[in-house]
């Protein structure tokens, strides 16, 4: 191995999004496999690649082409050889890989809550009838209007500033993030208050960065070993088996959430009506090596509870 580790003549080439977040989670997967084969920072190259969904910020998702758009770019450069390795927020993949390449590596998971933002209020509980509330995410939407069908719900994109920014000109009263980049961005503070997963369910593999690489590089498939974290590899098996089951896409209103308990994984999913009029919801354990199986089966089962014309997005 130690011919064939990167060098600052010949790094490894790290692509990513532009943003913050996705700029902190390249530099972590870089700090993290600079450590683990005690190498200078200087030995990789963080390529910044714009995708569809970073250049297009006045639409919803998936009115133009869902979560594909974040990262076709940067697998189309992984596929051609401009960058050896993708890193991804998993919550943004989907369940499919394209031919050639492979997702096995998942660096330690943060908090996987939604964080509630506002200027005004501290919690969602304070927020008043009739507020407008900012999001892009059909699920929290639908999640919010299950419980909350009193508040009006607009369409919310960008990254943490810009929505600051949009709160500020009252365009809404209160938005929702993921923890998990507030957490990476070292800038907790910005929510007022997680949300319990009770409370809203989040998004599957939410908190959860993925390495992707090409199938045939057994050198890079080395290197990423080395940073693996096994506990959230088990816990993302049965949320996106969960997913891949009920045709996940940004389109698709599903949360999910898996724990580790012992020897067991805790699988809790939900599905929704995209206006919120209806919320289906379960939760089972399963051994750890079963959860993938335990997320088909909990999907399936949704399903068949759901019935026919449940999602408004399949027509």
């Amino acid at each position: 191995m130690t011919r064939n580790l990167p060098s600052p003549a010949q790094p490894l080439r790290i692509g990513t999004r532009g943003s913050p977040l996705a700029l902190a989670q390249a530099h972590e997967t870089r700090d993290r496999l600079a450590t683990a084969f005690d190498l200078p920072a200087e030995a990789f190259e963080i390529v910044v690649i714009q995708t569809t969904g970073d250049r297009v910020q006045n639409r919803a998702l998936r009115e133009i082409g869902g979560k594909g758009l974040f990262t076709r770019e940067i697998e189309d450069a992984l596929l051609s050889g401009g960058i050896d390795i993708a890193v991804h927020s998993m919550k943004d993949m989907p369940v499919l890989q394209p031919e050639g390449l492979v997702l096995d590596c998942y660096l330690p998971r943060e908090d996987p809550r939604d964080a509630f933002v506002s200027r005004k209020y501290a919690r969602l509980a304070d927020v008043p009838e009739g507020a407008r509330m900012g999001t892009s995410s059909l699920r929290r939407r639908a999640q919010l209007l299950v419980t909350r069908p009193d508040l009006e719900v607009v369409e919310f994109r960008g990254n943490v500033q810009t929505r600051l920014r949009k709160l500020d000109e009252n365009v809404a009263e209160a938005t929702f993030l993921a923890m998990a980049g507030l957490n990476r961005l070292n800038q907790p503070e910005i929510a007022q208050s997680a949300l319990e997963p009770e409370e809203m369910l989040p998004a599957v593999a939410q908190g959860a960065i993925g390495i992707e690489r090409r199938m045939d590089d057994s050198r890079v498939a080395g290197l990423l070993e080395a940073i693996h974290h096994v506990e959230t590899g088990q816990r993302l098996a049965a949320e996106r088996a969960f997913l891949a089951a009920l045709d996940g896409s940004c389109e698709t209103p599903i949360a999910g959430l898996a724990l580790l308990e012992g020897g067991d994984l805790w699988l809790r999913g939900e599905i929704l009506r995209p206006d919120g009029s209806e919320a289906l919801s379960d939760s089972a354990r399963a051994p750890i090596e079963d959860g993938a199986k335990l997320g088909t089966e909990m999907a399936q089962g949704l399903l068949g509870r759901a019935g026919a014309n449940f999602f408004d997005w399949r027509g």
